[in-house]
């Protein structure tokens, strides 16, 4: 079924951002599937009344933003959706189900550690107390969208392999009949190491979206620190505001 698509001419908007916002809302909405393609350049100016050069400006910023990508001999073509992810008390594992993005884990690391005194003071046990540290590579539709870093405190939680790689830690801690009730978390960026480049197929030095989040079950303990680094081009926070009256 062909998008409904238009333009406002006598709109402030530039046409190239109107068409480029109308494709973006179509691929988040599941009108535009990954993998699908976008057509014709040509056809699409034609159709509405628009330069090529428009048409080519906004496919190219859905280029830069990673939704779309140009295969020589086969057209553009939608990739994905970027996920939107609303500051709640969620996994990134349910909320990449919520939007349809087909969640799959790599577990690279389940091992007991000492604690580091950061990772001691965010749980709330002493240093060098035996602690479990999970490293997990979060994927989309097969493409690498975060890397999770989470350590629990001992005794809390049996992590096995195979069940982290099947479903996500909260769906995990819940089932357990562990009921998470609060959470403190910081956002930042910074640029990728030679290593996280590597399990993020991104280069060296490219932004990244950091998370750190400490939760709390509903005694007030804490039941998980994590330390978590996401891809912008695929991912994004979203904040609601309001004004304190």
């Amino acid at each position: 079924m062909p998008l409904d698509l238009s333009v406002d001419r006598s709109s402030p908007v530039p046409l190239y951002f109107q068409l480029a916002q109308q494709l973006e809302a179509a691929i988040e909405h599941g009108s535009l599937t990954p993998g699908s393609l976008l057509g014709n350049e040509i056809e699409l100016a034609a159709r509405l009344g628009l330069s090529r050069p428009t048409v080519r400006q906004a496919i190219q910023s859905l280029v830069d933003k990673g939704l779309l990508v140009r295969r020589r001999g086969v057209g553009t073509q939608v990739v994905h959706s970027q996920v939107k992810r609303p500051l709640e008390l969620s996994s990134l594992y349910d909320d990449l189900e919520s939007a349809g993005q087909r969640p799959a884990t790599q577990v690279l690391v389940n091992t007991v550690m000492s604690a580091s005194a950061e990772v001691a003071a965010a749980l709330g046990v002493a240093e060098g107390t035996e602690v479990h540290r999970i490293e997990r590579l979060r994927l989309a539709h097969g493409e690498p969208m975060a890397y999770l870093t989470n350590y629990l405190p001992p005794g809390l939680l049996d992590l096995d392999t195979g069940q982290l790689e099947a479903t996500g830690l909260y769906r995990l801690m819940r089932t357990a009949g562990i009921t998470l009730h609060s959470a403190r978390q910081s956002i930042g960026a910074r640029g990728a190491t030679a290593l996280e480049g590597e399990r993020l197929a991104e280069p060296e030095g490219a932004p990244l979206l950091t998370m750190r989040r400490t939760t709390y079950d509903d005694t007030g303990r804490a039941v998980e620190f994590g330390d978590h680094i996401y891809r912008p081009s695929r991912y994004s926070f979203e904040f609601q505001l309001l004004v304190r009256s």
